[in-house]
């Protein structure tokens, strides 16, 4: 996989259009490539940390489908591995690439 893209800023984290907490975020997006260079669709990697200080507890919302909305108004679809808020979201499903 080859990163293609880096986040970084303050964004907004939500459950269920719900604010979760208001972070500070860093993260890389690596996209799966065919042999001849093309991207394919739904093998990608997304990795990071988003970081709530201590206004904001991350322990309740580690495993749950999760969206993050840029600085720049994109919004991301994440999971939280674990408490201290490492990100990582990986290939297709129906909460990830929508195409199965």
């Amino acid at each position: 996989m080859n990163e293609v893209e880096s986040y970084q800023g303050l964004g907004e984290l939500r459950h269920r259009g719900t604010i979760v907490a208001e972070v500070r975020y860093a993260l890389t997006r690596h996209q799966g490539l065919a042999a001849n260079g093309l991207p394919v669709p739904g093998v990608f990697r997304l990795e990071g940390t988003v970081d709530a200080g201590m206004a904001a507890s991350l322990a309740e919302v580690v495993g749950v489908p999760l969206s993050l909305t840029l600085a720049d108004g994109r919004v991301l679809g994440v999971t939280l591995a674990d408490a201290t808020g490492r990100v990582l979201a990986e290939g297709h499903g129906p909460s990830r690439c929508m195409c199965c």
